[in-house]
């Protein structure tokens, strides 16, 4: 079967209290129905190298969904540039706006993706950096079986959101779904000793997870500029494709 990726699709989603969030389809162009997975952007929103990650997922039987994380602040379409202005403004953002804003766009994501025709209803999450964080948040969601987080920020300083004091970390008792962690050991938004109290709540939760760290840095997956590792991505999209088969499928 072929595995053609239709990346020129749109939707315009309600969320209450916040208005429309547009997302990004990408997903299998031939008949049938695919698993879903909801994958959270960086602060800098729907990049080029975020779109190619969703067309190389979906190339692999999966109906992707991209929402546009700060679409309360810019307009539909926006993309910051990963440049000193483009990070100034995606970290500025991330702070302004709300956790509970960031959970009522996970929850109306994921709703509409589950409603999608394509969609056969199974449902994961994918996410990098704030994504990471977000796509750990989302596993919140019962309807949510497998959640991959790529070096998620702020789970262990408790800091995402206004005010900087979020709940994630002492909620890991609710997530509802299998979850698996890819790190960067020399990523310094995440020390090892913040990836240590992360695994330790895993713990003592019994929570289901794999855990993977590299000798990389923060944003190794990411296909543009010096950090990226080529080789690392491959490895880290096989055991993320490994995962969702077994869970999934």
């Amino acid at each position: 079967m072929t595995m053609i990726v239709r990346t020129d699709e749109t939707l315009d989603v309600d969320v209450a209290g916040s208005g429309t969030m547009r997302m990004h389809l990408f997903r299998p162009a031939g008949d049938g129905t695919f698993p879903g997975v909801l994958l959270f952007s960086e602060i800098y929103q729907v990049t080029a190298p975020i779109r190619r990650l969703a067309t190389m997922i979906a190339g692999n039987g999966y109906v992707v969904a991209v929402p546009e994380v700060y679409h309360e602040y810019e307009a539909a379409g926006t993309v910051l540039a990963y440049d000193p202005a483009g990070t100034d403004r995606g970290n500025a953002l991330k702070v302004v706006k709300s956790v509970a804003a960031y959970d009522a766009d996970a929850a109306a994501a994921l709703s509409t993706l589950a409603a999608h025709p394509a969609c056969n209803g199974k449902l994961a999450t994918f996410g990098v950096c704030l994504g990471g964080h977000l796509a750990y948040r989302a596993a919140f969601d019962p309807r949510v079986l497998a959640a991959a987080c790529f070096y998620p920020t702020d789970i262990h300083s408790g800091t995402l959101g206004e005010g900087k004091a979020d709940d994630s970390l002492a909620r890991v008792a609710d997530l509802a779904a299998d979850m698996l962690f890819v790190w960067g050991r020399q990523d310094p938004h995440v020390p090892f000793a913040g990836r240590e109290a992360i695994r330790a709540r895993l713990e003592e939760c019994a929570t289901p997870y794999e855990w993977h760290e590299m000798n990389a840095q923060h944003a190794f997956l990411r296909d543009e500029g010096p950090r990226y590792d080529p080789a690392l991505f491959l490895q880290a999209m096989t055991l993320t494709l490994e995962f969702y088969r077994r869970t999934l499928r």
